[in-house]
């Protein structure tokens, strides 16, 4: 029987950079990104596209 390998994909929030809002929730698979994630999306509260950041999520 196969082994159960470790856990490699974790959920994470990204968070605005200028507001710090936790807008958006995603995976993110550990092996093939070691450093922190940071996506240009869209902020409600800013009304325009923000650099968003990883964190954890509560």
């Amino acid at each position: 029987m196969a082994k159960a390998k470790g856990k490699t994909v974790e959920l994470i929030a990204l968070q605005c950079t200028e507001c710090n809002n936790r807008n958006y929730t995603t995976k993110k698979n550990k092996k093939n990104i070691q450093g922190k994630l940071e996506l240009k999306k869209y902020c409600p509260s800013e009304r325009k596209h923000t650099l968003h950041r990883e964190t954890k999520v509560k």
